[in-house]
């Protein structure tokens, strides 16, 4: 561990939160946390954290601190959990104690990052970190986001065209079809009819064969591990989702690591928080495998390196700053580099969307203009020929 960081801590282990704490925690708190992630956005708790921050910087007090908050505060869920702090703070609890009560709110890593600030004499510090950590997740979120809400407005209208189509476009140039006599119809024609007579009749087990299967796919995703690593790995390898997926999860290991090392907390403490606060069970798994390597006295790179998780660049530069006692500082470009390439993945993935979206929806639009309009054409024409 690198010399300023040995200054900052070691934290008593006896302290340090549960690692199930992501989960949530149990009674009239859990539901209470429960409610309040509902209402909580990590942009008010990016807020909340920067402005206690600012006042502990200047010197004031944490308890006179959380009090200005509280009364700055608008009405909601993150007001209340002020008071709660306020209350317990002024009880003889500390501020990690007391913010790991809404256990759904101030994740274990926010938590352990607080606990470490309040035994290293460094809270404001910490608080600024956790602040720009939380920003910047969300800034990447908000990206995304925002990437794709245009091509999921094209798929919503054109899905939503469609159904107008068929529910009452067909039905009217059906009537006038079924006057020509179905054997006189182009097949482009009888395909679109007979989709419309099908959708006309079964268009409720569709939606329910919908909801069914997202249902299913959440049960399993919660109950079965087998299904849950497949999902896992098919994200990890689709067709210009799998390298934003893969580059996000890089990015947020580096980002997570680098702030928990740099805020004072062990390596195996903040492997274990990681480990617990990832989603995706492959990456999961690379944090399992690194950890497992740190407990025998050995070092970060080789794991890293044999998960298939990580590049050789990453491995490499992890390498470099466990050799030169500057993980942390490695760890901050790793995150720095990949946050940048995902935005840059962002741009380009959504980019290619939009004109795949585009031509699918000319395809069909056009093949159903035609089908309803070709038997027309045929009419008009075989009347000209007999005038």
């Amino acid at each position: 561990m690198p010399k300023k960081l040995q200054r900052k801590l070691p934290v008593p282990k006896q302290t340090a939160a549960p690692v199930p704490a992501v989960a949530g925690g149990g009674g009239s708190e859990g539901s209470t946390a429960l409610f309040s992630r509902k209402r909580v956005t990590p942009r008010v708790l990016a807020e909340f954290t920067s402005q206690l921050a600012v006042l502990l910087n200047a010197g004031i007090p944490v308890m006179k601190s959380l009090r200005i908050l509280e009364g700055q505060l608008t009405p909601g869920p993150m007001k209340r959990i002020a008071a709660s702090l306020v209350e317990d703070v002024e009880g003889g609890t500390s501020l990690s104690e007391a913010m790991s009560k809404h256990d759904l709110v101030f994740d274990a890593l926010y938590t352990n990052m607080v606990r470490a600030g309040e035994a290293g004499g460094v809270q404001e510090e910490i608080l600024n970190r956790l602040s720009g950590f939380l920003e910047q997740s969300e800034t990447i979120k908000a990206r995304v986001r925002g990437a794709l809400a245009y091509p999921v407005a094209i798929l919503c209208v054109a899905i939503a065209v469609l159904m107008l189509v068929f529910a009452f476009v067909i039905p009217k140039f059906k009537s006038v079809f079924e006057s020509m006599g179905k054997g006189d119809l182009h097949w482009t024609t009888k395909i679109v009819m007979n989709l419309g007579d099908h959708m006309k009749v079964w268009w409720w087990s569709y939606m329910l064969g919908v909801v069914l299967v997202v249902a299913l796919h959440r049960l399993l995703m919660v109950r079965v591990d087998g299904y849950r690593s497949l999902m896992h790995r098919l994200a990890l390898r689709m067709p210009l989702f799998g390298t934003l997926v893969h580059k996000s999860l890089v990015a947020r290991f580096a980002r997570t690591f680098g702030t928990l090392i740099q805020s004072g907390v062990p390596h195996i403490e903040a492997l274990d928080i990681l480990q617990a606060s990832t989603k995706n069970v492959h990456m999961r798994g690379a944090v399992h495998e690194v950890q497992s390597s740190i407990r025998e006295g050995a070092g970060f790179a080789v794991p890293m390196g044999e998960s298939g998780m990580f590049d050789d660049i990453v491995v490499n530069m992890v390498d470099v700053g466990e050799q030169t006692g500057e993980l942390d500082r490695m760890l901050a470009k790793i995150a720095d580099r990949y946050e940048t390439e995902v935005d840059r993945t962002v741009e380009t993935t959504f980019k290619a969307i939009e004109p795949i979206l585009l031509v699918v929806m000319a395809v069909v639009v056009g093949f159903i203009v035609f089908a309803l309009f070709m038997p027309l054409l045929t009419m008009m024409q075989t009347i000209g020929r007999r005038g």
